[in-house]
């Protein structure tokens, strides 16, 4: 089991940033996959950050590279999303999800088992 809880979400003006955070506890080594997942009435985006925090590996879909970090801090049990240059687009419920699959990190939020309660973000003009 492992349980997720995010912060840091709010409201921002495009260009702005935000620093998402989700505290993992329980078996967080048993799901080495970790990803940011925004929700959006009608929108669907896909996961904008992937990790496999075992292997410290990386994906970012092209609509947010270099503008998105993903990071985790192992001593804090903590995954991080660095959101820089946001736009109006950006603007959703943020979800952190882990799964218990290793190697390449899926990017379907149908293989993800675990969820978190979600962030809000909202990024005006």
């Amino acid at each position: 089991q492992v349980q997720l809880v995010e912060s840091g979400g709010g409201s921002v003006q495009a260009g702005g940033s935000l620093r998402l955070s989700c505290a993992v506890t329980g078996d967080s080594n048993s799901s080495p996959c970790m990803a940011w997942f925004p929700q959006a009435p009608g929108k669907e985006r896909g996961a904008v950050a992937i990790m496999n925090i075992r292997l410290g590996s990386t994906y970012y879909p092209d609509f947010v590279k270099g503008r998105f970090t993903i990071s985790q801090d192992t001593a804090k049990n903590t995954l991080y999303l660095q959101m820089n240059s946001l736009e109006l687009e950006d603007t959703a419920m943020y979800y952190c999800a882990a799964a218990s699959l290793g190697g390449l990190c899926p990017r379907s939020s149908s293989r993800y088992r675990y969820w978190g309660q979600g962030t809000q973000v909202t990024v005006s003009s």
